[in-house]
């Protein structure tokens, strides 16, 4: 069986159920595929704290926000921030069903573009069906961009370590010793997890100092990704001196400073912090332990070893990508696919957000704050290109 859309979106995370919903609103007929937010389901853990406020909400026409989902629960953004995982999952599972947003829970297994006579994708989905578009989304999210060190899968035994994204079941740490590679805001949560589901020791190490302690400052973000609806090409026509100063003003906050709320689950005995240290070498034990030596000189002997390493992009890691005839015609530049100004990649038709749309949009799109204006800006982008081919 073969189905045809005018817009087929890959994926059903925030991205992609925010485009779902707008496509709607401008009568652009479209199939979105996927397990709705499953990342968020299955590779976060229970516990998680958001790093967001209720401002980061998914509807492009400002209706079904999150302060609108509380209003229907009687409930106030103090009441429920910092916001949970669950809450947020609840908060998107409303929004599909007030947009009345159908997924088709199936998963693209190649994805082919075929530019001879009707320049048409073709995705095959793992049922054996297939569907034909015009327009494609990929809204992949981060699940094919786990970043494993080389020198660290070196170093340690295979097997013998997680990446923070495959560890969400933490009762199996239960009375484990723990070491977390990484010092960034990932690395300490999942520290206070691990601490509060029973691991009897618990070692972060990294090669900076020690983030503060202190409240990231958003508010200076909104406005800015708000206006690239307007003007998307902001931040890639930049000097590339003010580009820089951009993304370190943003960074700083994301990875210079860690929620202060962590402290106080953190500071305790149970948690040891070696600030500018690194992972040289690692031998598995007779007993079964593993002895972790540091460049300090400082010896660790843990169970398991969590890398809190976050994301890297690379296209050829994608799967549907890389069985179908897409990756021979798509320009990347550092792994990351080179897009247009309404995120239009080197094939015509295909569209590309969330994290891979960070080096020519700028680090704000590998954060939901981003949603709705990049759904907005292709949006509109594929509603004139409809409307030109129709008139």
């Amino acid at each position: 069986m073969n189905r045809q859309t005018n817009l087929l979106i890959i994926g059903a995370g925030p991205f992609g159920l925010a485009m779902a919903a707008y496509a709607q609103s401008l009568n652009i007929e479209c199939l979105i595929l996927g397990k709705p937010m499953d990342f968020w389901k299955s590779n976060m853990p229970e516990g998680l704290l958001l790093r967001s406020a209720c401002d980061w909400h998914l509807d492009p026409l400002d209706v079904h926000t999150i302060e609108n989902y509380l209003q229907s629960q009687s409930l106030t953004p103090a009441q429920v921030e910092p916001l949970s995982r669950d809450f947020y999952l609840n908060y998107t599972k409303w929004f599909q069903e007030q947009k009345q947003i159908e997924v088709l829970p199936s998963l693209v297994q190649r994805l082919d573009h075929s530019s001879d006579t009707d320049n048409l994708f073709t995705a095959t989905l793992d049922d054996g069906e297939s569907i034909t578009a015009s327009n494609v989304l990929l809204a992949l999210g981060f699940r094919y961009f786990k970043n494993i060190p080389a020198e660290i899968a070196k170093i340690v035994p295979s097997g013998r370590f997680s990446h923070t994204c495959d560890l969400v079941d933490f009762e199996r740490l239960r009375g484990k010793r723990c070491l977390i590679i990484g010092g960034r805001q990932s690395a300490y949560e999942w520290a206070a997890l691990l601490c509060e589901n029973g691991a009897t020791a618990i070692h972060v190490s990294h090669r900076h100092e020690t983030p503060a302690f202190e409240r990231s400052d958003w508010s200076w973000v909104n406005p800015m990704v708000d206006a690239m609806v307007e003007n998307p090409g902001w931040f890639r026509n930049l000097p590339p001196k003010e580009k820089e100063e951009v993304s370190k003003r943003f960074w700083a906050e994301g990875r210079l400073k860690l929620e202060p709320w962590l402290w106080s689950r953190i500071d305790n005995d149970t948690v040891k912090i070696w600030p500018k240290s690194k992972v040289v070498g690692c031998d598995a034990l007779p007993t079964g332990e593993l002895e972790v030596s540091l460049n300090t000189g400082k010896t660790l002997i843990v169970d398991h070893i969590i890398l809190a390493t976050g994301y890297r992009v690379s296209m050829e890691k994608v799967p549907l990508l890389a069985d179908g005839s897409i990756l021979a015609k798509l320009k990347t530049n550092n792994g990351y696919p080179v897009l247009d100004e309404h995120f239009q990649c080197s094939i015509p038709g295909l569209f590309i957000t969330s994290m891979p749309a960070t080096q020519d949009f700028g680090p704000f799109f590998a954060f939901t704050v981003s949603v709705v204006a990049s759904t907005k800006i292709i949006g509109s982008f594929i509603k004139n290109s409809v409307s030109a081919c129709s008139s």
